[in-house]
């Protein structure tokens, strides 16, 4: 649940609703919401905070209810409990979207290193740091989702994803920015990088101005994400990364792309102009996949 703290914000800042109203030019509709705790436009909130000079945390207040299931893996990580459903999920989740991109590591060698914080020199470093790094970046999303989706947090799963890899060991390669040179995915032309921020803006304003999110919605988010192809590399992990958030945010069950449905979802987002049901078909059958992971742990 969202509170907002606009009235005690303006009290202390000296600046009346009317005012607010008439500088940001904010519609009376819009004001009705921050008064009924009903979903504002990130926009707005992030021209209130500017207005301010205050962080979008000091405006609003999450109240910690949103799913069971997120609350799950909150308490979990907390306490930092072995072999339960976080532990696992941590495990599947970096050896599955690592292996896509073209990871070596066995899920095996996954669980060891996740579990034991110690590496098997034999292995391509490149591959043991970005699996290190997944770790890292889904303990960063749980930490961080109760923050709306924005072009910092994407920007911000990115440089944890890619640092230290050998990645940002090139000049032209951006870590947690936005790429500079051109890209394709599947063969397809992406967005050129001039015209990347003002796209990814675009998608966000989109996504945050709808009354309530769907699968339907989060499907379409990716696919538009990942044609856009914001960075010069770690685009699917990103976006996968915001898949599995999203769902947790508004209470839909997450699903892992794991080895089955690799090609169904390459398929499904080939053909996604034509025919949207064969990725959302593939994502319906991962959450299947993943309810089955959350009753082994019941």
């Amino acid at each position: 649940m969202i509170r907002y703290n606009l009235k005690p914000m303006l009290k202390k800042y000296g600046i009346t609703q009317t005012e607010l109203m008439k500088k940001l030019h904010i519609s009376s509709t819009t004001m009705a919401k921050f008064k009924k705790n009903e979903p504002v436009s990130l926009t707005v909130i992030d021209a209130i905070c500017t207005e301010l000079g205050c962080s979008i945390s000091d405006l609003i207040t999450i109240e910690r209810q949103n799913s069971i299931l997120l609350q799950r893996f909150l308490d979990e990580k907390k306490i930092k409990l072995s072999n339960g459903l976080y532990h696992e999920v941590q495990i599947l989740f970096a050896y599955n979207s690592n292996r896509i991109e073209g990871s070596k590591l066995s899920k095996d060698e996954t669980r060891y290193i996740y579990e034991t914080n110690t590496i098997d020199g034999t292995k391509n470093v490149n591959d043991i740091i970005e699996m290190v790094n997944h770790f890292k970046c889904f303990d960063y999303m749980l930490d961080s989702i109760m923050e709306p989706l924005s072009e910092r947090l994407i920007k911000e799963y990115h440089r944890i994803l890619k640092s230290n890899t050998a990645d940002s060991n090139l000049d032209w390669f951006a870590v947690g920015d936005y790429k500079k040179a051109a890209n394709t995915v599947g063969g397809l032309e992406t967005c050129k990088p001039e015209q990347v921020s003002e796209n990814i803006r675009n998608l966000l304003y989109w996504y945050d101005n709808l009354e309530e999110i769907t699968l339907e919605h989060i499907t379409d988010f990716h696919f538009r994400f990942e044609r856009i192809h914001p960075f010069q590399d770690g685009n699917g992990r990103v976006g996968r990364l915001i898949l599995f958030r999203e769902c947790l945010r508004n209470n839909i069950i997450p699903f892992i792309v794991d080895e089955s449905h690799k090609m169904y979802y390459y398929r499904g987002l080939s053909e996604y102009n034509s025919e949207k049901g064969y990725l959302i078909g593939t994502f319906e059958s991962a959450q299947d996949e993943f309810s089955r992971l959350i009753k082994m742990y019941e």
